[in-house]
């Protein structure tokens, strides 16, 4: 066992940490100890550096500190710039960035919760572009929007195109980036992205604002990640459109083990839709599935039991509150009764805010359907048109 350096030293010296430190770092000055002990560790492999405060300056000399280690797997670098100037993030974080890009090693960059918008997309794009090891990268809370999802897809994008270019597969297999505002003018730059990698094994994007014509560019793009796991895209909003472009796509994902619907505004349409793609029997390593608060009716649960009792005996876990049916509702028995038969009887979670629908309210569903397909139809008229148009030569 090595002994560490000091108290910013952990695991033999291979991590360097001031994590949750509350401190203000301004200038050079104020990080010289911590620049000092980077320098001393020669297998550093972690830099912890969340909950902190750091300035231009002090960002500078971390940086040109970092870029002398070659070793770094993991940067946790979430919630650094508290209090921060606007002015002030882009170029600490280019400098950071910078001197993270060329680490062969590097497999974990987390940047979450730094309010830092789309100015603080730019300085990523270098890193983003060029870094050829990075697997995992955490970008939650940063408050992008649609210009700097944009901007961060586009990186994404030409790391993809480069590791083709190179004769390589892409390295990247994890993306959390939710509550970004990203909403659907991101959307499908963000899906081209995630189709020349290929390689996404986890996608989270929660809370984004994201409708259903961006759901459906997503889910088409996310649909060449054929060895997806895990997909959490709850509370954005689905509606019959985007819920049926997910049930299309969701056969091709044979290893998916988490599903995250919830809050999503299927509507009946569209959880009958994802219940009767997950009865195709495509989805057989699901363990967990959450569908709560998505106005789905009995038939949509109907037709989920039977997915249950025919192919998903790996399911532990399943929530249904907030939809429109009673808990005591046949086909929540029939849910109950599928669920016994793979001895997971527990996979249910409690039913204690379940939605009852009124005459009104079905009427209402029923007409916005109605819209949507009226309005899919006009689409299909028009890209067939345009199919026409564009195969007719004068």
């Amino acid at each position: 066992m090595v002994s560490p350096i000091n108290e910013y030293t952990l695991d033999d010296n291979t991590v360097f940490s001031i994590e949750g430190k509350g401190l203000k770092l301004n200038t050079a000055e104020d990080v010289q100890h911590f620049v000092d002990t980077i320098l001393q560790m020669d297998d550093l492999q972690e830099i912890r550096m969340s909950g902190n405060t750091i300035g231009v300056e002090a960002g500078k000399a971390l940086a040109s500190a970092l870029q002398s280690r070659k070793n770094i797997k993991t940067a946790n670098l979430s919630d650094i710039f508290t209090g921060r100037l606007r002015e002030e993030i882009p170029p600490t974080l280019k400098a950071i960035c910078d001197a993270l890009e060329d680490k062969e090693s590097l497999i974990e960059l987390n940047l979450s919760d730094n309010a830092f918008g789309p100015a603080g997309a730019e300085p990523l794009i270098d890193f983003l572009t060029n870094n050829r090891s990075l697997q995992i990268l955490r970008l939650n809370n940063n408050g992008l929007g649609i210009g700097g999802g944009t901007m961060v897809a586009k990186a994404l994008l030409a790391s993809a195109n480069k590791a083709k270019e190179e004769n390589r597969t892409s390295s990247l297999h994890t993306i959390v980036c939710g509550r970004n505002r990203l909403e659907d003018g991101s959307s499908q730059a963000l899906a081209d992205a995630f189709a020349a990698h290929g390689t996404l094994v986890e996608v989270r994007m929660p809370q984004n604002g994201i409708r259903p014509d961006g759901i459906s560019n997503l889910v088409k793009g996310l649909a060449q990640c054929k060895s997806l796991k895990h997909l959490d895209l709850q509370d954005n909003t689905f509606t019959a459109k985007g819920s049926i472009a997910l049930a299309k796509v969701l056969p091709t994902w044979e290893h998916l083990t988490h599903l995250n619907l919830g809050d999503c505004l299927l509507s009946r349409k569209g959880g009958l839709a994802v219940s009767e793609s997950l009865k195709l029997g495509k989805n057989k390593k699901l363990e967990w599935i959450n569908l709560q608060y998505n106005e789905i009716q009995n038939d949509g649960i109907s037709v989920l039991a039977l997915a249950i009792e025919e192919h998903l005996d790996q399911l532990t876990g399943l929530e249904l509150n907030g939809n429109r049916v009673e808990a005591e509702d046949s086909s929540i028995q029939n849910i109950i009764s599928a669920l016994t038969k793979w001895e997971h009887e527990d996979a249910l979670d409690e039913l204690d805010d379940m939605e009852e629908l009124d005459s009104d309210e079905e009427e209402e569903e029923e007409a916005e359907e109605e819209n949507e397909e009226e309005d899919e139809a006009a689409e299909a008229e028009a890209d067939e048109l345009a199919d026409k148009l564009g195969s007719t030569h004068i």
